[in-house]
């Protein structure tokens, strides 16, 4: 076997796109600076129970497992930071108000989310906690738009739902627990035949609701019929009125599909996914996950959203790059303080090394430092 194969889905970042990246994340981390949202790093790993705690063990198939050597229980290496920032909040920060957070690190996942994905992203992220209206939930999908607006993506569509209208109708119509994860697998994959096989022994309005979910997808009429034809659970009509709020006051294009339970056992109300023009895979996602806080043994609502820089750098317009600056190698005083100069005003000054003048195009450097009399000027090479 070659030592330097890497695993599968699983691969260096070279300097292009790693320049794209890290322009990537110093832009939407000073974005959510200005908005209010404080910076936490979490670490990589953690005891398991910690890092599955309120996910509906969403995540338990995508986490890589270890022995901690120390204690001999069982730690995990993230796949998600979301839970981690829900402790942090929970049982560090301690705030009895609202709470506006942001993070950006790797995760890993023990399989790809698709064939391109790769199993190391780059995530990065906002949360608020503290506030369960849907003020927040506007509040989270605006700054959303403004970061991707910030990597020329400015062409941005939600697709919205919320998990309370098919839990309400599942509970409200006495579903086990099986059978609602049977027709929550149904209801993901679009499965129609499947989910009338699986209603079948249901009570006729339940059994109707459920098969009407996967129509309910569209634009704001979506809202009018599904609060015509699904039953008036107090919970679904809650739903309705905040996906309603939400097209209203978001003033971009807009989907709802009451459908979309991606994370159900995650998320307790709106979710949401953000696709740009061209692209056929989401770009972000995100949502309300009041739950989470509670399995910290802290109740505190939340949502937010994530995204994968990695991703985002392949997809997004990429920063314009400014070539280098060559400077000869000396040790010329005047030379000296003319690429402190220019590298105290960003500019990137490239110091050629002897013997390498027949590499110079690998530099990057669209000019020069010459000298003209006492002086060093930059010229274009």
């Amino acid at each position: 076997m070659r030592n330097w194969l890497l695993p599968e889905f699983v691969e260096d970042v070279l300097p292009e796109e790693a320049r794209a990246i890290e322009a990537y994340r110093a832009r939407l981390l000073e974005l959510f600076r200005v908005y209010g949202y404080e910076l936490v790093m979490p670490p990589m790993l953690e005891y398991i129970e910690s890092l599955l705690t309120g996910t509906g063990h969403d995540l338990d198939l995508r986490t890589f497992k270890l022995i901690d050597q120390l204690s001999g229980r069982t730690m995990g290496l993230r796949a998600d930071m979301t839970p981690q920032v829900a402790r942090i909040d929970a049982h560090l920060l301690n705030r009895q108000g609202v709470a506006r957070l942001c993070y950006c690190g790797s995760v890993l996942h023990t399989r790809p989310r698709g064939l391109t994905a790769t199993r190391e992203p780059l995530q990065i992220g906002a949360e608020i906690y503290g506030h369960a209206g849907i003020e927040s939930d506007i509040e989270i999908q605006e700054l959303l738009r403004a970061a991707l607006a910030a990597c020329g993506m400015p062409d941005v569509r939600l697709d919205v739902g919320h998990v309370g209208v098919f839990r309400a109708v599942a509970r409200r119509g006495g579903v086990a627990a099986e059978l609602e994860s049977e027709l929550l697998d149904a209801l993901v994959a679009k499965d129609r035949a499947g989910l009338a096989a699986l209603s079948a022994g249901l009570e006729p309005a339940t059994r109707a609701a459920l098969r009407l979910l996967p129509e309910l997808f569209g634009g704001v009429e979506v809202l009018e019929r599904a609060a015509a034809e699904l039953p008036p659970h107090p919970e679904i009509v809650a739903a309705l009125a905040d996906l309603g709020r939400l097209v209203r006051e978001n003033g971009v294009a807009m989907s709802i599909d009451l459908a979309d339970l991606r994370g159900y056992y995650y998320h307790s109300g709106v979710v949401f996914a953000a696709y740009c023009r061209g692209l056929s895979s989401a770009v972000a996602l995100g949502g309300r996950y009041d739950e989470v806080g509670k399995a910290f043994g802290r109740a505190r609502p939340a949502t937010g959203f994530s995204l994968d820089l990695r991703e985002l750098a392949r997809v997004a317009t990429g920063p314009a790059r400014r070539g280098a600056v060559l400077a000869p190698h000396g040790d010329d005083s005047a030379l000296r303080e003319a690429i402190a100069s220019l590298r105290g005003q960003g500019e990137v000054v490239v110091v050629e090394l002897p013997g390498h003048a027949a590499h110079r195009a690998e530099l990057g450097c669209d000019r020069r430092l010459v000298q003209r009399g006492r002086k060093w000027e930059v010229e274009k090479m």
